[in-house]
């Protein structure tokens, strides 16, 4: 894991390369060395547990990590000064088996016990344990985790406290002048719904008088053919919704502070992919007050950690609670960078009774972060499948400048299917939006990840796209932008002309550098000509098919492509993972990733893999005679796309089946995915069965 630094770097005073970086709320190095804790076991795994292990030995605290038997070789255990193995990988026998982790408590004697997030952190049986071994829970007391874990107490809690709520008439409506009333007292837009509705049945939104009157008769006359009960109800309507979150740090004095806002709206499957901090929509009157509501909540609950207020946000910046986290976020990274708070190091303080030691006023904004969930997923199935492999080669973009990577993998780790496929959050820092997005474009652009799939390709997309750039985003950005799933970078002429140029370099080059081999080798017969001047290629790229020349002077290649001419310039390390070339002056960074001696390449390009096939104009011509693999007949097949467990089989040999009838249900990192029937037909052969282990490409049914 890369070193931590937080508002850029208030745990190390300066950052790397010496440039000293923002620490607003920095002070004394006496804050590290004051009295709390001797020993903390960490009740989790991966980048969090690395992440807590990093402050508690700038504070000077032992720590005990826990293990799955799978895991005993991981970086937290490496990092921990004691490590405990729980049970074997499964979370249920591991990581959430409270027996197991309450006897390597007492074996250790840890005085505390830090959650992380997931797994046992928001889990009230866990605390309770704790407290009665004497053992401090790192997080707040049992009666916020339960009020808040609640959302029926939640919500009546946070409408005792004043906290928004979103509005509705829990009643039924009589008819279309009531429902005008009650839709001008909650405030439109406006749902109106059936009663007895679902399947979006019965249900219009209403932003108006005319439009309610209409609504209401068209949504009882739709209920009434639909579900035979024409009741209807009305609620506000949260049109384009952002997710808006604020962080809260309450103390065991009564004192609460807001730590500004999260912006968490760039979403799937409900997950966050992008976060950043401060929220481009929010302007100070409406930060105000969201963070003075979502304080109340926190008083009104005795709140004693750092705790997350969630919030729907509208397009006319009305906003709503949704819901309270009692935990450490996983985005809480950019909160550190703008505020130079440690949120560890401050939940482990008020965990030992200490008040806290910053006001509302001291809080500040300062600067901009934006984080990128980095998965071990295929972007290009539903914007993320998991995958799982061995990690051949990770480097990670540290030697850039406002760059902190929070994991806690390294090279030969190993993404399971038993566990979230996150390899790491990628945060950057600037002094403005603009030059923290353009850092996070850098970073992903010099982020080395090999042996397995990953999202690189999604996340520098939805950080360029405009939408983003302008802040028009809401928690449905992702179908919105992409309505036809993710495609890759869509190459505009000129980057596909720099893309071919960079290619044929690559090519040319490696042709070189083997014939420099074979001139000092006179053993080998020599099957390259030497003093070739110019290189006559033919490069092929999504099924088009190009002409290219390319020729070289010292470091600098020109190549000309259909007719145009670009120069690449590079030290052509063909050894280094990452490649910086410069085309016509424009700077880019790639990585080849591989390359066959039948001419085929990929390349990853603006954060894209990108498959082309380059030939020599002789070899391009002899390939023409070559015969072409024939592609596989999948309509008959179903592969599990992705590695998992098989948890339900639906069929039997000779059964018939309906296309997209539901075959079998595969599990893969805590999430179900129904496997359907490609065709209509009779079902020929079953080759797994549940509870069956099953990897990427493997054959689960087969139709006749």
């Amino acid at each position: 894991m890369a070193g931590l630094w937080v508002g850029a770097a208030a745990l190390v005073g300066v950052g790397r390369r010496g440039r000293r970086l923002p620490q607003p709320l920095m002070r004394s190095s006496a804050l590290w060395t004051l009295k709390t804790f001797d020993k903390i076991l960490i009740a989790n795994r991966g980048e969090i547990a690395c992440r807590v292990i990093k402050t508690c030995k700038k504070m000077g605290i032992k720590t005990v990590a826990i293990h799955s038997d799978v895991d005993a070789s991981s970086v937290h255990v490496k990092m921990a000064d004691e490590a405990v193995c729980v049970g074997p990988a499964p979370t249920s026998k591991s990581y959430l088996n409270m027996d197991a982790i309450m006897e390597a408590i007492k074996k250790t004697r840890a005085q505390a016990v830090h959650p992380g997030y997931g797994f046992l952190s928001e889990n009230k049986e866990f605390a309770k344990c704790l407290a009665a071994e004497d053992v401090i829970f790192i997080g707040p007391d049992t009666h916020a985790i339960q009020a808040m874990g609640d959302k029926i107490e939640s919500k009546l809690l946070a409408k005792k406290a004043k906290v928004n709520t979103i509005p509705g008439f829990d009643g039924v409506v009589k008819d279309a002048d009531e429902a005008v009333r009650i839709a001008r007292e909650i405030g439109y837009p406006v749902m109106i719904k059936a009663s007895a509705g679902g399947g979006g049945k019965g249900m219009r939104i209403a932003w108006d008088d005319e439009e309610t009157r209409d609504g209401f008769r068209f949504s009882s006359q739709e209920a009434a053919s639909s579900f035979g009960d024409d009741r209807l109800l009305i609620e506000k309507f949260i049109d384009n919704p952002r997710h808006i979150e604020i962080q809260v740090l309450g103390d065991k004095h009564g004192n609460a502070l807001w730590l500004n806002e999260r912006e968490c709206s760039i979403q799937r499957r409900n997950q966050k992919v992008v976060e950043e901090a401060p929220s481009i929509f929010l302007d100070s009157e409406t930060r105000r007050a969201m963070g003075e509501q979502a304080v109340a909540l926190a008083k009104a609950v005795k709140y004693s950690s750092a705790g997350t207020v969630e919030f729907l946000v509208d397009s006319k910046k009305n906003f709503y609670f949704l819901e309270m986290n009692t935990r450490l976020q996983v985005e809480h990274p950019v909160t550190e960078c703008i505020t130079g708070l440690d949120l560890v190091q401050e939940m482990i303080r008020v965990a030992k009774g200490y008040p806290l030691r910053h006001k509302q006023a001291d809080i500040p904004i300062n600067g901009w972060a934006v984080e990128c969930r980095v998965y071990a997923e295929d972007p290009y199935k539903s914007f993320g499948l998991p995958s799982v492999g061995r990690l051949s080669q990770y480097q990670e973009p540290i030697h850039l400048p406002g760059v902190r990577v929070d994991s806690g993998i390294q090279p030969g780790s190993d993404i399971s299917i038993y566990y979230d496929p996150m390899i790491s959050k990628l945060i950057t820092y600037g002094s403005d939006r603009t030059e923290a997005l353009k850092r996070m474009e850098d970073a992903l652009d010099n982020y080395v990840i090999r042996g397995v799939t990953h999202n690189i390709a999604l996340l520098r997309e939805v950080i360029i796209n405009s939408r983003f750039i302008e802040g028009d985003i809401n928690t449905k950005f992702l179908s919105d932008v992409y309505p036809d799933g993710f495609k890759g970078h869509k190459l505009t002429e000129n980057e596909r002309n720099q893309l071919l140029a960079i290619a044929s370099s690559l090519f040319v080059a490696f042709q070189l550098r083997a014939q420099h081999f074979q001139e000092h080798e006179n053993s080998r017969v020599p099957i390259i000509q030497p003093q070739v001047a110019n290189w006559q290629l033919s490069v092929k790229l999504h099924d088009e098919v190009h002409t290219v020349v390319a020729s070289n002077s010292g470091p600098t290649f020109t190549v000309e492509v259909d007719g145009s001419k670009l120069n690449v310039t590079s030290t052509w390390n063909l050894a280094s993972p990452l490649l910086s070339v410069s085309v016509d002056g424009t700077p880019r960074t790639v990585q080849c990733l591989s390359r066959e001696a039948g001419g085929n390449m990929s390349i990853q390009f603006l954060g894209t893999v990108y498959k082309v096939h380059i030939l020599t104009k002789l070899a391009a011509e002899l390939n023409k005679f070559m015969l072409e693999k024939a592609a596989e007949d999948t309509s008959s097949i179903l592969r599990s796309p992705m590695p998992g467990v098989v948890v339900t089989v639906s069929v039997k040999p000779g059964d018939m089946v309906a296309e997209g009838q539901e075959i079998c249900v595969i599990e893969a990192m805590k999430m179900q995915n129904s496997m359907t029937a490609g065709k209509t037909g009779k079902v020929k052969s079953v080759r797994c069965k549940a509870g069956d282990t099953v990897g990427e490409g493997d054959l689960l049914v087969e139709l006749e």
